[in-house]
């Protein structure tokens, strides 16, 4: 009797471990390269409700949640979710307009990975990660403050505009989303000729196009989402370092981290895009959000402080009542007073969710930009994750 018993163990044992670290239809990398980062531990171990977890995944393979190409769970630093679900992105784009540009999203070679590569489009995770390489600069001596008038660094455009409240837009201004410049990206389809980041991503001279723009408010008294912003953040690092902030961010955090191989778009006028241009692969996005839930290290390194870490994922500008805002980083399930999940989200279901209460860290990739699905991952997936955790047991 022990016998058998001890073999229905075993069984269930290499079951769950073969489903913990799934990778089905997997995408360009196996599953075990996560593992070459972090440990694996089963979902038993971490105090992770398995039956949640199935349902989680029956959902994402059923197409509950669209189309969603990548999920990483990491607890207590241990990888217990490795899952990709492929999809046919050359069938799914061709009933969409299929021009070859690098801001086409319906064009499979650029979107949403790059050029049959596992380099995932980030969007607008991508200014989460400029907030990194600002603090990185800030830490080093490079920028003195978060005070500083930023306009002082485009003497030609203040010259020329002379705008006394352009003149105002500090860089803390530009990191929180409150630079005060008239923009309307929220209100109208992304690829509508109305849309300001749309017209920003066809138009020659970023920089131009984003100071042209008149003012509207008071810098740093409201928020309103602005891709411009960030560009403006790549061309301050630019001037203060010396170096073009793609190669600011290999120098100062891609090699710290291991990060070997990504794609950077790059604007006409040669920009780089800081407002959603950046490409990683799953496993290199996930050590950004790492980095952050331990407060700046990697693997016993200290890549940025932790001061910055703290200052720039707090809230300090107001969404709505249940969102906020901080250097780039959106906070978010506000309850009791708290903000409880700190997030880096992209278009098309890019997000790094953090949860600090529970050590847990996910990540997706995905490219749901036109039909809506019947699960949204940003107003469920961590939710369910949050629940999973066996409180008893942690």
């Amino acid at each position: 009797m022990k016998t058998e018993f001890g073999k229905i163990v075993i069984v269930l044992l290499l079951i769950t471990k073969l489903f913990l670290i799934s990778c089905k239809d997997s995408k360009n990398k196996t599953a075990s390269h996560g593992s070459s980062i972090w440990p694996v531990s089963s979902l038993i171990s971490e105090g992770i409700d398995t039956l949640v977890i199935d349902s989680i995944n029956q959902d994402l393979t059923s197409g509950k949640y669209g189309l969603i190409d990548h999920v990483l769970v990491i607890r207590n630093g241990n990888l217990v979710i490795d899952n990709s679900y492929k999809h046919n992105y050359d069938s799914i784009s061709q009933k969409y307009d299929t021009t070859n540009f690098q801001f086409n999203y319906d064009h499979p070679s650029w979107h949403p990975y790059y050029k049959n590569t596992d380099l995932h489009t980030l969007q607008s995770v991508t200014k989460s990660i400029t907030s990194l390489l600002v603090g990185i600069a800030v830490d080093e001596g490079f920028i003195s403050s978060v005070d500083m008038k930023v306009m002082k660094l485009f003497n030609d455009y203040s010259i020329r505009l002379k705008d006394s409240l352009k003149d105002s837009i500090s860089l803390e201004d530009l990191l929180t989303m409150r630079g005060g410049i008239k923009w309307d990206e929220w209100s109208t389809d992304y690829d509508s000729p109305e849309n300001s980041c749309f017209i920003l991503e066809n138009s020659k001279n970023w920089i131009e196009y984003v100071f042209t723009q008149p003012m509207d408010t008071i810098p740093g008294t409201k928020f309103v989402y602005n891709g411009g912003l960030p560009v403006l953040l790549g061309e301050v690092i630019r001037i203060k370092t010396g170096k073009r902030i793609d190669k600011w961010a290999e120098e100062k955090l891609f090699k710290p981290l291991d990060i070997k191989d990504y794609y950077w778009k790059v604007s006409p006028n040669g920009e780089i895009d800081t407002e959603g241009g950046l490409y990683l692969s799953i496993y290199d996005f996930a050590k950004i959000g790492q980095l952050i839930l331990n407060g700046g290290i990697w693997q016993g390194e200290r890549i940025i402080s932790e001061e910055w870490v703290i200052k720039s994922t707090s809230y300090i500008a107001k969404i709505d009542n249940n969102h906020g805002y901080g250097y780039l980083w959106w906070l978010g399930n506000y309850k009791n007073g708290t903000f409880n999940l700190l997030m880096a989200n992209g278009f098309g279901d890019q997000y790094l969710f953090i949860d600090y209460k529970n050590n847990l860290l996910t990540v997706t990739n995905g490219w749901n930009i036109h039909d809506t699905p019947e699960k949204k991952v940003r107003f469920d997936l961590p939710y369910r994750l949050a629940r999973s955790i066996n409180k008893k047991t942690n």
